[in-house]
């Protein structure tokens, strides 16, 4: 006989954070779609550099966040003059990641530009939901 015991339930703050996490990917594959739209657009059809153009879809992209992550993911307690100049401030950051990491794996190791900014949208998008979740709109959770 096996003990058939529910394990207790996972505590409130995990779950919201997981909530979060959803909402804010949720959020960031709208903000990559118009990232990589243009990305694409820029480099297939106006022949730009892939690094410039990984960059200008960041902008882009990073336009949407703000206005979408703010309303579907954080309980902000800032008001947008605040958590504005905060997110800019993160998002400046992640254009100077996005800058360096699209130079190290496309121009230096040699990577397709999407390949490149895959991996590099995996890693700024983990700095960016932390970034955003306890400095940009210092979520109440």
């Amino acid at each position: 006989m096996t003990d058939q015991t529910p394990s207790p339930p996972a505590p409130r703050g995990l779950i919201h954070l997981a909530h979060q996490f959803v909402a804010f990917f949720g959020v960031g594959v709208i903000a990559a779609i118009v990232h990589y739209g243009l990305l694409y657009l820029l480099v297939e059809a106006f022949f730009y550099d892939p690094v410039s153009a990984a960059l200008a879809g960041y902008v882009a992209g990073g336009l949407v966040s703000y206005v979408l992550n703010r309303i579907y993911t954080y309980e902000a307690q800032r008001g947008h003059l605040e958590a504005g100049w905060r997110f800019g401030v993160v998002a400046g950051f992640g254009f100077v990641l996005t800058w360096l990491l699209m130079g190290l794996f496309h121009t230096r190791l040699g990577w397709h530009y999407l390949l490149a900014q895959l991996a590099t949208t995996g890693i700024v998008l983990v700095w960016s939901f932390l970034a955003h979740k306890y400095w940009s709109f210092k979520d109440r959770s």
